[in-house]
């Protein structure tokens, strides 16, 4: 195994970690939604450094080109869950987010299966940065920001993330329809 599939499969393995952190086992620690915060980025910044060494070292692997939108997908997909339950983040949102994954994996499966490597375009890995963003914002409760500003940056982060998410959705679904639809 190499060392950018390595780097993604430590990015499933801080999940449960995450979980743990924001779980009612060890809510009473001081701190622990930074913690969880701080979990939550660093498995999220796996993402940039694994594509860097599979492309820098020439270790693209289909290994890798499973796994990591599947990593990406389980980080989110936990999160949101987690902030659904801590009632933190509407249900809605979730869904959304998630159901969007989840038809957009499907539609990847199906280019596999016919031999065809459907990729990410700028909008969807735009789409995950927002993600991962709106989310630390709203497991930090708007921490610095309302410091600053009365501005909601937590709620407007996040909507902007479901914004770019059904965007970006709409955009893989035109761009790759045709290919799919060429391969029947």
């Amino acid at each position: 195994m190499n060392t950018a599939n390595k780097i993604t499969i430590s990015r499933i393995c801080l999940i449960p970690l995450f979980l743990l952190s924001m779980s009612p086992l060890i809510s009473w620690l001081p701190y622990n939604v930074y913690i969880a915060t701080a979990i939550f980025v660093l498995a999220a910044a796996t993402d940039k450094l694994d594509g860097y060494v599979a492309r820098k070292y020439n270790q693209v692997t289909n290994l890798g080109k499973l796994l990591d939108p599947l990593a990406d997908k389980l980080l989110i997909s936990a999160a949101l869950i987690m902030l659904v339950q801590e009632q933190k983040l509407s249900s809605w949102i979730a869904v959304v987010i998630i159901g969007r994954e989840i038809l957009i994996t499907a539609i990847r499966i199906m280019g596999a299966m016919r031999r065809i490597v459907l990729a990410a375009d700028r909008y969807g890995k735009l789409k995950l940065v927002l993600q991962v963003a709106g989310i630390a914002a709203v497991l930090l409760d708007n921490y610095p920001f309302a410091l600053f500003t009365p501005l909601p940056v937590h709620q407007l982060t996040i909507f902007a993330a479901v914004i770019l998410t059904l965007y970006s959705g709409f955009n893989y679904i035109r761009n790759n329809y045709k290919l799919l639809e060429l391969h029947t």
